[in-house]
């Protein structure tokens, strides 16, 4: 028995010493943190999509990306009459050159399998970008499905807010803004902003600004006219909403096609409109 007690407490001992050298601080491994930027991914195919939408995956490395289970139009939600796509979000992303593949989701790998788009986009730190797939998947159909990949870097609209328009409809649209407490103007602030295009930024004074779309050239309104993100002021410990009524803003308003009618797209039987922000005011509060 004394022997078994004076064996057990040198095999104590030893993993002491083992668990002491483990720790030394010259075997410390230091990690950094990647350069990296902003991307979001809009789904503006009407007409397919798995049983969940769309998958946006960068291939090349094993990151943390949300972008999966995208359906047709990034998930609108209207809260107080205004409409924004909620999950049409900036994420980070590792810069450099990136190996993207954009697939069907679905719970079927047979259908999960299948690609829709690969092809490499260039990332820089510290930029904001929109990649969008949108078009018809149809064979035959126009617009054609492609992919777009653009930086957003509107410049600093100072005391005003800056505004832009992407249509993702097949047809060209004429796109007015107004405050609210105005009336409706004759002339459209964006004319002809093309199919599968975007507009130029423009500035604004800072309100709750109202959108109104007709076809290029005039005509009736193609959806209820809508209110823009408004945002919120920054606080001592809160950072500031972007949004129409916070200077220093930048919006978007995206002009969406009705759904291909009996195809995998989440159906929608009108066009709509819905509201991401593009630039954050400057930081104000004390504690950012």
């Amino acid at each position: 028995m004394r022997r078994i007690i004076h064996l057990s407490t040198l095999c104590l001992a030893a993993g002491a010493l083992s668990a002491l050298s483990a720790c030394k601080p010259d075997e410390v491994v230091e990690t950094t943190t990647p350069p990296t930027a902003g991307v979001r991914f809009i789904n503006a195919v009407p007409d397919t999509g798995g049983s969940a939408g769309l998958d946006f995956r960068f291939v090349d490395l094993v990151e943390n990306s949300s972008h999966f289970k995208i359906p047709f139009r990034n998930n609108i939600v209207t809260t107080n009459g205004i409409p924004g796509s909620t999950l049409i979000e900036y994420k980070n992303t590792q810069a450099g050159q990136r190996h993207l593949r954009i697939f069907l989701s679905d719970t079927l790998q047979a259908v999960a399998q299948t690609v829709l788009k690969d092809t490499t986009i260039t990332i820089e730190a510290g930029k904001r970008y929109t990649a969008i797939l949108w078009g018809n998947a149809r064979s035959g159909q126009s617009p054609a499905m492609r992919f777009t990949f653009v930086e957003d870097a509107p410049a600093d609209p100072a005391s005003n807010v800056a505004l832009r328009v992407i249509n993702t409809t097949g047809t060209p649209v004429d796109v007015r803004e107004y405050l609210s407490t105005g009336t409706l103007p004759a002339a459209a602030t964006w004319t002809s902003v093309p199919a599968l295009g975007m507009s130029n930024y423009v500035t604004s004074a800072p309100g709750t600004i109202r959108f109104n779309v007709q076809p290029a050239g005039g005509g009736s309104t193609l959806f209820a006219e809508a209110s823009a993100l408004l945002g919120a002021a920054g606080t001592v410990d809160l950072e500031a909403i972007p949004g129409t009524t916070i200077p220093g803003s930048a919006v978007s308003a995206i002009i969406w096609p009705r759904s291909v009618a009996g195809s995998k797209a989440a159906q929608f039987s009108t066009p709509a409109i819905s509201f991401t922000w593009d630039r954050r005011p400057p930081r104000t509060c004390a504690l950012c």
